[in-house]
């Protein structure tokens, strides 16, 4: 029973993810999207947080209530989507691409333009939305319309494919699979066996995780995201390559300095990994893909990154436990690896809007197209009208002046 309720946990959080990743980035104040998806993926400690706080309370309780407790907790959160998701306005480029432009426009002068209907900014966003849209169901048409065909069909949709795979992969395969699943098998290999002292060291880097996180994911996002990325990929591949060094030396010598040089190590891989890893990669994805494939998008990056967890879950301790910390060599590879990667394929997406990102891969023809569109929609001053009815405007909003978040 413990294990078909973690599998249908384990089912719901992808899509969950999905569907929020993608929202936050449509919803936001264009000036704030980077940041507003980069903290959503930082607030992942907070949750974090409190399971170790709770785990470090209960492990030493001799009944079951000592993994029934952290078990039930995990209802929480929920709890608390299923009742705050009926406050929530819709994406205005979902509305729009199912003709509801008149409620779109009202959440957009809402959130974006303080009620003023005649902002000039809402005007220019709307059209942008709209005419971008409309050229992408044309280009979805001729390329079979919302099949799963045309990631592979199209050559943008390819390499936004294999970017997005990469990533669900390095997410997990940048050695943050041993820090957050194998941190008590990797203290053993280096002398600390006291369970207590273990779980306080889980504890101080959750909390310091929380700390450069929530940090990062407000400066960081300043940043064009191919240095972001590369410097993660460069700090990843120099830390984990000392661990690797000082692990190899304990194991040697047993010396108390090179034990040390490990958890030093293990507190500096956690800012380096949320530098892009945390920080940008929702952000990213978001940017990456165009409205009509972002959720597949996202989706893919899922299928992969709970593919590499599962790999991470049954070969990490076999390697750990028969070759120690030679097991670790296998990382520093891949991420000498992710720099490349990320050298060569991966694009420059900051300071610009989701319809400028929406033909990144397609051609000049096709933005020349985009941009001539969005002009003359901007130059007849057509915007859709507000929602006069009451009922209209809460269906358009999905909450009322009251009740706003």
């Amino acid at each position: 029973m413990f294990v078909i309720a973690r599998f249908l946990l384990g089912f719901g959080i992808p899509f969950a993810i999905v569907a929020a990743s993608s929202m936050i980035g449509e919803l936001a104040y264009p000036k704030e999207r980077a940041r507003m998806g980069s903290l959503f993926n930082a607030s992942w400690f907070i949750g974090a947080i409190v399971a170790a706080g709770v785990t470090l309370g209960t492990f030493q309780m001799p009944t079951n209530w000592g993994w029934r407790i952290p078990s039930i907790l995990q209802v929480v959160p929920s709890v608390l989507q299923i009742t705050f998701i009926w406050f929530l306005p819709e994406s205005p480029r979902w509305l729009i691409s199912r003709g509801r432009g008149e409620e779109a426009y009202a959440i957009l002068v809402k959130y974006h333009a303080e009620g003023d209907v005649d902002s000039e900014f809402v005007k220019l966003e709307y059209a942008e939305i709209e005419k971008t849209l409309e050229l992408e169901r044309e280009q979805q048409q001729q390329q079979q319309k919302g099949s799963w065909r045309a990631f592979v069909l199209a050559p943008g949709m390819r390499k936004r494919l294999l970017i997005c795979s990469f990533l669900g992969l390095a997410t997990q395969w940048s050695g943050n699979g041993l820090t957050s699943y194998f941190l008590a098998r990797i203290l053993d290999n280096v002398g600390v066996h006291d369970d207590r002292t273990k779980n306080l060291i889980n504890l101080a880097m959750t909390c310091w995780g929380f700390v450069n996180g929530t940090g990062l994911a407000l400066t960081v996002p300043k940043l064009p995201r191919r240095t972001a990325y590369l410097a993660c990929t460069v700090s990843l591949t120099l830390i984990f390559t000392g661990w690797t060094v000082a692990s190899a030396r304990y194991a040697e010598t047993g010396s108390q300095g090179a034990s040390r040089a490990v958890i030093a190590f293990i507190f500096l891989y956690s800012p380096a990994y949320n530098m892009a890893f945390n920080a940008l990669t929702y952000t990213f994805l978001v940017e990456l893909f165009p409205f009509h494939a972002r959720a597949k998008g996202i989706a893919v990056f899922q299928w992969w990154g709970r593919a590499a967890g599962f790999f991470n879950q049954f070969v990490n301790p076999i390697g750990i436990a028969n070759a120690g910390w030679k097991y670790y060599i296998s990382y520093c590879v891949f991420l000498l690896f992710e720099i490349v990667f990320v050298y060569f394929l991966f694009p420059e997406t900051s300071n610009r809007s989701l319809e400028e990102l929406a033909f990144l891969f397609e051609g000049e023809k096709v933005r020349a197209e985009q941009q001539k569109r969005i002009d003359d929609e901007v130059h007849d001053s057509r915007a859709p009208p507000i929602p006069e009815g009451a009922s209209e405007k809460e269906r358009a909003l999905h909450v009322d002046d009251g009740k706003q978040l």
